[in-house]
């Protein structure tokens, strides 16, 4: 068992006991699967958009997700909004860039919320990650054309100038604070084939930092349960419709205890 192992078993354990409240601000694609993510795996979900609403909705949430998978100006004033308003209250945050790079909009909304209010985590496939770099870089709808390799030095230069935690999703995951950087290997091919799982990768490690107040071993230990449970649901389903919806009864069934002798994080 691994000293990051056993970190990832307890927080786990952790949710299962507190069952944390996660505000997802996210895309129409998948708000229904990241909210049934979050209930497998024993936390609860929120999925709040209205501007209105996002004071008394981050009161009672243990963290925020902000994903800019479909947007329109209403949902980016109230993003805007609720970052501003975790980071009053003091709530663990998480960007996810869909799609950054691809279009002007999706990339300036991106780079805008970083600048307003400064997540705690930002996740990404190497190509999102890419584009929020000084070089930036173009990628192809909400695919990444680049391997987390690609992403590696632009990641921990990202994370160095901003302060925070980059996590670079895809094969394997980079998790770095520019300082200290994780390899988290898990998962499988068939993840991508299934629309969303980036998403629920997110929702995942908002889960986790709501429990763990080190974003680096919270998002590693969130990636290292999310590919477990993966791995686990395509050991016995091996076409995507069912496979996702083993992942959520893998996601329900994996045991802290085997998240601790089964999570594999190497330092890169």
């Amino acid at each position: 068992m691994t000293s990051y192992g056993q970190s990832a078993g307890e927080i786990l354990d952790r949710i299962r006991k507190s069952k944390p409240v996660v505000h997802s601000i996210t895309n129409y694609v998948v708000m229904n699967s990241t909210a049934n993510v979050l209930l497998a795996m024993g936390a609860s979900p929120i999925m709040a958009h209205a501007p209105e609403e996002m004071e008394d909705i981050c009161r009672i949430s243990s963290s925020l997700v902000i994903n800019i998978g479909t947007l329109s100006k209403p949902w980016i004033e109230s993003m805007h909004l609720a970052g501003r308003l975790a980071a009053v209250m003091k709530k663990p945050y998480l960007l996810d860039p869909v799609g950054s790079g691809a279009t002007k909009l999706r990339t300036d909304t991106a780079v805008r919320l970083i600048e307003s209010s400064l997540p705690n985590v930002i996740r990404g496939n190497a190509s999102e990650i890419l584009s929020l770099s000084p070089q930036g870089a173009t990628t192809r709808g909400v695919d990444s054309v680049h391997s987390m390799e690609d992403a590696v030095d632009a990641a921990r230069t990202v994370s160095r100038s901003l302060g925070t935690v980059i996590a670079v999703t895809g094969e394997r995951d980079l998790v770095t604070d520019g300082e200290r950087s994780l390899i988290v290997s898990g998962g499988h091919p068939l993840m991508g084939y299934v629309t969303g799982t980036g998403c629920a990768a997110s929702v995942i490690i908002g889960a986790f930092l709501a429990e763990e107040k080190d974003s680096v071993v919270a998002t590693a230990a969130a990636l290292a349960f999310f590919g477990l449970a993966a791995e686990r649901a395509a050991a016995v389903e091996n076409k995507p419709g069912s496979f996702w919806i083993r992942v959520l009864d893998e996601l329900y069934a994996v045991t802290p205890d085997e998240l601790a002798r089964k999570t594999r994080v190497s330092e890169a």
